[in-house]
């Protein structure tokens, strides 16, 4: 069972979308800290309300690289969409985590309908990152 079909069964059983929301607030403390030298320019995602870094750590040789993720936010909210993202796509090869659509499994989990249009819009912004990084390790 992978990370975020834990997630979704998790989610199944929360009717509410208050426990969701402390859910998601939860999953952000558990996200390990970021390191200092990691909260650079270049690790920032640009698009997002609240300030965002995500580093990408770039594993494996050949044509289908992995990606691992670490990241942070300033907004509790955002840092467990974050932790979210990486449940999706942290770990995965560069082809992968270009086929995966983060947008489906927000729904699927309940999310997409309640996040503010801002939220949204930076989630969307931190998974274009992700896929931009992913491209950039396919083709680097």
């Amino acid at each position: 069972m992978t990370a975020i079909d834990d997630l979704l069964a998790d989610f199944d059983v929360m009717d509410d979308w208050e426990d969701r929301y402390r859910h998601v607030i939860e999953l952000g403390r558990e996200l390990a800290p970021l390191p200092g030298a990691d909260r650079t320019a270049e690790n920032k995602v640009k698009g997002c309300a609240s300030q965002v870094w995500i580093a990408t750590a770039v594993s494996g040789a050949g044509d289908d690289p992995v990606l691992a993720f670490r990241g942070d936010s300033d907004a509790l909210i955002v840092k467990g969409l974050i932790a979210i993202a990486f449940m999706i796509y942290s770990g995965k090869t560069a082809r992968d985590i270009l086929a995966t659509d983060a947008g489906e499994i927000l729904g699927k989990l309940g999310l997409s309908g309640h996040l503010t249009q801002q939220r949204s819009n930076g989630f969307a912004s931190m998974i274009g990152r992700i896929k931009a990084d992913a491209q950039a390790a396919l083709h680097g």
